[in-house]
């Protein structure tokens, strides 16, 4: 459970069996990158919102596609980060595969950068807009909206930029 999460502590101290559930799915529809598009795709992900995008990069390597994939994880703390030891295989792949962890609260040994991704850490992460990547951004609601934000303000087409979002809607 994290104490400070959005959901686990009202599953973990308020909700008792039997209590009536409303379970919906994600918010913002849903998005699917083409492993045949030769566009550039940045995947950017806040905590679990890996798993989908984690899936793209799996598909990208499954079917030998060789257009450019960035993928930009962004948690807590390394006992957080879903698939370690996947991202950090995958990180060395190379191939036109670019993947990199952000810590928000604390880092692992070394790893200078600690905080919420702005947009200028965000812009050294990216595609840049000029090549007209695809953008896929998964996530908590705010972590989305805050981060298509930066996008937009790095240049990034609107039109280019898909999202799922989870947790409370605004």
């Amino acid at each position: 459970m994290l104490d400070d999460g959005e959901v686990s502590p009202y599953l973990g101290q308020v909700l008792n069996p039997g209590d009536p559930l409303e379970l919906r799915g994600p918010i913002g529809g849903h998005f699917v990158w083409d492993p045949n598009d030769s566009a550039p795709a940045t995947l950017l992900a806040g905590g679990s919102g890996v798993v989908p995008l984690l899936a793209m990069v799996r598909t990208r390597q499954a079917v030998g596609a060789s257009s450019p994939m960035s993928l930009v994880v962004v948690t807590r703390s390394p006992e957080t980060l879903m698939y370690a030891a996947e991202l950090d295989e995958l990180s060395r792949v190379g191939g036109g595969l670019s993947v990199s962890v952000r810590y928000t609260r604390a880092a692992p040994p070394g790893d200078t950068e600690v905080g919420r991704l702005d947009v200028t850490a965000l812009g050294r992460l990216v595609t840049p807009a000029d090549q007209q990547p695809s953008c896929f951004v998964c996530g908590p609601t705010g972590f989305v909206e805050a981060t298509i934000d930066h996008l937009v303000s790095l240049g990034h087409e609107p039109a280019r930029i898909k999202a799922e979002r989870f947790g409370g809607t605004s």
